[in-house]
């Protein structure tokens, strides 16, 4: 998954801070990572952990804070 790490989003103001990439693998299987510090998976294929990772910054962006709290518990 190719993105500009070094860039800010939207709304972000000074320097943009650290990035990592959000998907990985181990071992067969593809996994990605939240911002809660979730790893979420296993997927089949590397597209289908980006495709996972796309529909999971969805639900964030629109979730209630506290659901997002209650995930990473």
């Amino acid at each position: 998954m190719m993105m500009n790490m070094g860039s800010r989003r939207k709304g972000e103001a000074g320097s943009a801070p650290e990035r990592k990439e959000r998907v990985f693998q181990k071992g067969n299987y593809w996994y990605f990572c939240t911002r809660e510090g979730v790893d979420v998976g296993p997927f089949d294929s590397e597209s289908l952990a980006i495709k996972g990772a796309s529909d999971y910054v969805g639900f964030a962006v629109n979730a209630d804070p506290s659901v997002l709290n209650s995930l990473s518990n």
